[in-house]
């Protein structure tokens, strides 16, 4: 396994954009200058492909160390093994397969790795984030269940997810697993998941409980309406959160009957928890019509630290192996923590841009010495 916090080795990152570039260098875990920030021009590519080479250029420039690998999030479809960038909407001059992997290696002959920035963010946090605190947090209260499996969402402008499994981060076969935000919505039946989970999703709201509709106003206004910071309707802005959250909960509840990992839930929406997680928790503990409850295992919310006491609180008890002497523990409980990022996102993509280059570093290098 990786140890991203003891690992020596240097790699350049990106967080990359529609509207800012953020470069970095990252080595033992710890992102080692102050961001780097250009604006990503990225209705023009030419202008976007230079604005990349050089904020690497830049950050070359403040390091000691020989970098051993170029890794970084984009947004969007793309081929990312071979690192072909395909039609971005956010990067409108991206179009018709931009081969971004090979041409900085040709400039810079080291390793290049791109992902989804979904995918670094689960990654982030499966290897460097709450992952291994809850592992941590369940040893030191004596109990022997560890965690492999990990679902990251990330709440903004869209509804992303990343999946990882026993350290290996799911990409499927076209690169393309974890896309939460096309699955189904039972909520809104005749829309996608994104539809109901998004910044637009909560403007949308609020303006349908409103008398005169007001299509500038952005999520951050109605989280100050809803707290009575700012002029407007809160119990509009209270419901567009609680609608938000009915949708979020539909679809945590459908990840972890499918996957059974721990939900770890990040990006800008995220600040807004206390609107819309009562209605979350309201749908992941509820149940069907035939009184089957929603989610097969048992969901603890670790922010609330009673939850958490329960989640870390063994309930495993002895029971006698058949024919023999010996006890074993055993646990009925299927347990599953639920939290919020500890750690802003662009910092969890970092970490997980960096643990996505060292493995893939690892295999190549395993491969040469065959």
């Amino acid at each position: 396994m990786i140890d991203i916090f003891k690992d020596a080795r240097l790699v350049l990152t990106l967080d990359a954009g529609g509207t800012n570039f953020v470069f970095n260098a990252i080595q033992r875990g710890v992102l080692l200058l102050e961001p780097l920030r250009m604006p990503s021009n990225g209705d023009n590519l030419v202008r976007c492909l230079q604005v990349i080479v050089a904020g690497f250029q830049k950050v070359l420039q403040q390091v000691d160390v020989e970098p051993d690998a170029i890794s970084f999030a984009f947004p969007g479809p793309a081929d990312y093994p071979n690192g072909i960038i395909g039609d971005l909407t956010n990067l409108p001059g991206f179009r018709n397969g931009v081969a971004l992997k090979a041409m900085l290696e040709d400039v810079f002959n080291i390793p290049v790795y791109i992902q989804n920035d979904g995918n670094l963010f689960a990654y982030g946090h499966a290897l460097g984030g709450s992952l291994p605190l809850i592992n941590k947090q369940l040893k030191e209260s004596g109990s022997n269940k560890v965690y492999r499996n990990l679902i990251g969402l990330t709440l903004g402008t869209g509804f992303g997810a990343g999946l990882v499994s026993n350290n290996q981060l799911i990409i499927g076969d076209n690169s393309i697993a974890g896309e939460v935000w096309n699955m189904s919505n039972s909520i809104s039946p005749h829309r996608n998941a994104e539809a109901g989970v998004s910044a637009r999703a909560i403007v949308n709201s609020y303006n349908r409980c409103v008398e005169h509709a007001d299509r500038g106003l952005t999520p951050k206004d109605i989280y100050a309406i809803a707290l009575q910071q700012q002029v407007g309707n809160q119990q509009a802005a209270l419901e567009a959160f609680r609608v938000f959250g009915i949708h979020l909960g539909d679809a945590i509840s459908n990840l972890i009957n499918l996957f059974d990992g721990v939900v770890v839930i990040g990006g800008g929406l995220a600040e807004a928890r206390q609107l819309y997680m009562p209605a979350v928790k309201e749908v992941v503990r509820g149940g069907f019509l035939n009184n089957q409850a929603r989610m097969v295992q048992q969901p603890y919310f670790i922010d609330d630290k009673k939850e958490a006491d329960a989640f870390y609180s063994s309930s495993s008890k002895l029971i006698k192996v058949p024919f023999s002497k010996k006890m074993v523990a055993y646990d009925l409980t299927r347990k599953i923590a639920i939290t919020t990022s500890h750690i802003d996102a662009s910092k969890a993509i970092s970490l997980g841009a960096y643990a996505y280059a060292l493995s893939l570093l690892n295999k190549k290098e395993h491969v040469i010495s065959i």
